[in-house]
């Protein structure tokens, strides 16, 4: 286990991403698709060997600041992963580039979901497992670094509790003066289970209700990586209907709240029970004020119709809004069987804004969701509400202890700081779109649906679905740093630049 521990991370990495191409080849084999069978294998030959070389290269290599080495690694990861992830699906699918093959893969590890096979057919089964199987590897890495590397600096969203210049505060002393690697391997053995687990349960109550295998397998892995990557495209839950989607919303609560997992309480803040997660509780308010907002535009339009007198379309329609408001603000973008419905119902389009709002704010801290996160926005609305008492009462002093009165105040503001750096990211993104030829709005949806990691938004958000396959090769590599800087985050960039600044 301690040679184990040497190896630089990227190589560890490597090695699990050799391992995953076994499991499409031993697939497609099973199933008679021998061409793909070959590129996997051979894609899995090759890479071991490649990993096995560089391994015992760097077996003894110790890096000068082992803390910021795995920040590199977090970023070394989306530059190189993708690129070896990409060498057996551009060989599978022959009349393909390699650079959508690389973009198809950098969507997946990112947890993005953007396809730019959107033809029904033109993947077999083995590759669209693969396209979910890395969705699934990159939800768990980016949740791990999450845990065992951005914490300790306080990144990720972390900040707004531990406040500028107290690295780790609130969280134990073990984990913020633990090795890196011991502590990446900690809490991937202590992850790893329920993260494994929750897609097995969801897997077999998804068959249970009706789905299809195969298609329950990618719906599990899409749900608890907030990927969402389907076989089908963008057509969600089909077989299991609604009770599915109720199931597959329980499992979206992981994405909501870094609670949800073992290693939750560790996660800063004192130990609180689930239904006072600050949180889970912006998300349950959210919902509710967006579900609202929605069915009663779409119940005003359908009021003098007959549907919108009938009971039980009345609830199927609610049903349906609720789940795609949160499917979407976890940034995994699943759409409810009943969303078209909703807009059959009364005749109206359901306005792309709001949804492009949702996947901005995002899931929760620690978690698979992109985004700016739940307690970023908690924090500015707590912020906003001590304004607001001060309005009326100027020399109040506000309660409910330190970690409060630090997250209203530090907190807040380091919350706006990232606010500020994601809306420049889209400013910047969406003039990069547009010097490759896309237009304003066009380039507006694929900014926020890169950004936010919620590649199924670009068929919802516009008038008209925005189709990946129809980019050229310059606005694909603009999409993919901002799938790049989404995932990773500004905030941890450049305490990458400037390390020594951020320490003080």
């Amino acid at each position: 286990m301690r040679r184990l521990l040497n190896l630089p991370l990227l190589v560890i990495l490597m090695g699990i991403a050799t391992a995953a191409m076994l499991v499409p080849a031993a697939y497609a084999f099973a199933h008679r698709d021998y061409p793909v069978g070959r590129a996997f294998a051979y894609g899995a030959l090759i890479f071991s060997i490649l990993t096995g070389m560089i391994a015992l290269a760097t077996a003894n290599w110790q890096p000068r600041d082992a803390r910021h080495s795995h920040l590199k690694a977090l970023v070394g990861a989306y530059l190189v992963l993708p690129l070896m992830l990409a060498v057996p699906l551009n060989e599978a699918v022959r009349d393909t580039s390699f650079v959508n093959a690389w973009f198809e893969m950098l969507s997946s590890f990112t947890t993005t979901g953007a396809t730019v096979y959107e033809t029904p057919g033109r993947l077999s089964d083995s590759l669209h497992l693969w396209r979910a199987l890395v969705g699934w590897l990159g939800g768990f890495f980016i949740l791990l670094m999450g845990v065992a590397v951005l914490l300790p600096m306080n990144l990720g969203g972390m900040e707004v509790l531990a406040g500028r210049g107290t690295p780790g505060a609130g969280a134990p002393q073990i984990t913020r003066i633990a090795d890196p690697s011991q502590r990446v391997t900690r809490f991937a053995v202590q992850l790893f289970p329920a993260y494994a687990g929750f897609t097995l349960v969801l897997w077999c109550g998804l068959v249970l209700m009706g789905e299809a295998g195969f298609r329950a397998l990618c719906l599990a892995m899409a749900t608890v990586s907030t990927s969402g990557i389907m076989p089908g495209g963008n057509a969600g839950v089909s077989g299991s209907g609604i009770p599915g989607e109720i199931l597959i919303a329980l499992f979206l609560l992981p994405a909501i709240t870094r609670r949800a997992y073992p290693a939750g309480p560790a996660l800063g803040e004192r130990a609180r029970s689930l239904p006072y997660d600050p949180e889970l509780r912006m998300a349950a308010a959210i919902v509710f004020v967006v579900t609202g907002v929605l069915f009663l535009r779409h119940w005003v339009g359908a009021i003098e119709n007959a549907e919108g007198q009938n009971l039980v379309s009345f609830l199927r329609v609610l049903w349906g809004t609720a789940f795609t408001t949160l499917s979407f603000l976890t940034t995994t973008g699943l759409p409810s069987s009943q969303w078209a419905a909703a807009q059959l119902w009364s005749g109206l389009e359901t306005h792309g804004l709001i949804l492009l709002g949702l996947a901005m704010i995002g899931g929760g801290v620690a978690t698979t969701a992109g985004g700016v996160k739940l307690l970023r926005v908690y924090a500015l609305f707590r912020h906003g509400q001590r304004e607001m008492e001060r309005l009326i009462h100027p020399h109040s002093i506000g309660g409910q202890g330190t970690v409060a009165r630090r997250l209203r105040g530090e907190g807040a503001r380091l919350a706006w700081v990232f606010f500020m750096l994601f809306a420049v990211s889209i400013a910047v993104i969406v003039a990069a779109l547009t010097l490759t030829g896309q237009g304003f709005d066009q380039s507006l949806i694929l900014a926020i649906s890169a950004l936010s990691t919620t590649g199924p938004i670009a068929s919802f958000a516009g008038e008209s679905a925005v189709l990946f396959s129809a980019l050229g090769t310059p606005a694909k590599l603009v999409l993919g740093f901002a799938m790049v800087l989404g995932r990773v985050e500004a905030l941890a960039l450049l305490a990458l630049l400037a390390p020594e600044q951020w320490r003080k």
